[in-house]
Parts: C-alpha cells; structure tokens; sequence
C-alpha cells in the first residue's frame, strides 16, 4: 500500500516535506520505518515471513513486525498499529521497549532505493503464538526461533538465503537487547 512518509535528511531530521513512499522510494529519500522485535522468556524470537507479493524480500523470514511510518505519525504509534495489523498482537505504550534507531540503505533496482531510519523496539510475547492472527497480505506466517538458531542460520549460506539481511551490527544490537531482557 502507498501512504504518505515524512522526508528525512541523512541525520534523520524531519525535512518539511512528505510525499508517497513509493516516490521516496524511487527518489532514495531517507524516510522512518519501525521494527518491532517479540521475544518469549524461552530464549526465542517471533519471525515472519514476509507474503510472496511483497515488492522486496518475498517468502522471507524477518522481524516479526516492521512498517512504515506514515506522515504525522509517530514511531511508537506506528510499532502499535504494525503490530496489531501484522500479526493481531494489541500492546500499550509500555509493552514496548526501544533500543535504538539504525540507519539503513539497501538499493534493490533502479526505481527502488530503500533508505530509511528503523526506529527498533522489542516487547515480550505473553500469549501462545496460536493466538495471534496474521495479516495475509503482508505475512506469510510467523513462528518462534530459537536465538542461537536463528544466529546460527544467518552464519550458514544455504540457509541464509531464507531471512531478509540484516547487517551484523543490526543483528548484534537487537540480539544482545533482547538477551538482556531475557536474563
């Protein structure tokens, strides 16, 4: 779905202009997205996998929710309406916990140049997984992975192929976020 994004400069500063993220898309503007990291008390992570219509990374694994945020919106607003929306998971302001903001460009093609700020949070998973409802048009299914398994995957390239890339100091900032939530 195309929606209105706020334009950001390259330190992530709200530039005064919003245009269509299919446009910032094209143009390369930077722009905020949110990544929203669950995790259950066993050492495991949600992960979705991504519909196999999605313009970028179909039938891939990945954070368990990440959207854009829309003009006007705010990023903590924006982590509980994905959330919702995605995988059917209702939080409040304080079931989320961000760790971060992190800078990412990834050119896909030509008329696809995917520059954003990813405003990360984590919330702990406290229902079954068997009571979330997911989104069919954005994901695929969703299921808990083991941490080390899920780090051991991401080391090995025939499995690999499987998960969207994440560079490794993303992964290493959400993966030591979430340890130390769990200990």
């Amino acid at each position: 779905m195309d929606e209105l994004v706020d334009i950001l400069d390259k330190q992530g500063n709200f530039t005064g202009s919003s245009m269509l993220k299919s446009e910032a898309h094209k143009k390369g503007l930077f722009h905020a997205t949110v990544h929203v990291w669950v995790y259950n008390r066993h050492g495991e992570i949600l992960i979705q996998k991504r519909a196999n219509d999605k313009q970028t990374y179909p039938n891939k694994w990945d954070v368990s929710v990440a959207g854009h945020i829309s003009a006007g919106e705010d990023p903590l607003t924006t982590a509980i309406r994905e959330t919702s929306e995605e995988i059917g998971l209702r939080l409040q302001e304080s079931d989320l916990y961000k760790i971060g903001q992190y800078r990412s460009t990834v050119i896909h093609n030509k008329d696809l140049i995917d520059c954003e700020f990813n405003h990360i949070y984590l919330t702990e998973l406290k229902v079954p997984v068997s009571e979330l409802t997911i989104q069919t048009s954005e994901v695929a299914a969703i299921k808990l992975i083991d941490i080390n398994i899920y780090l051991e995957s991401l080391k090995d390239f025939s499995l690999l192929k499987s998960y969207v890339p994440h560079p490794p100091d993303y992964v290493d900032l959400v993966i030591s976020a979430i340890r130390r939530q769990t200990l």
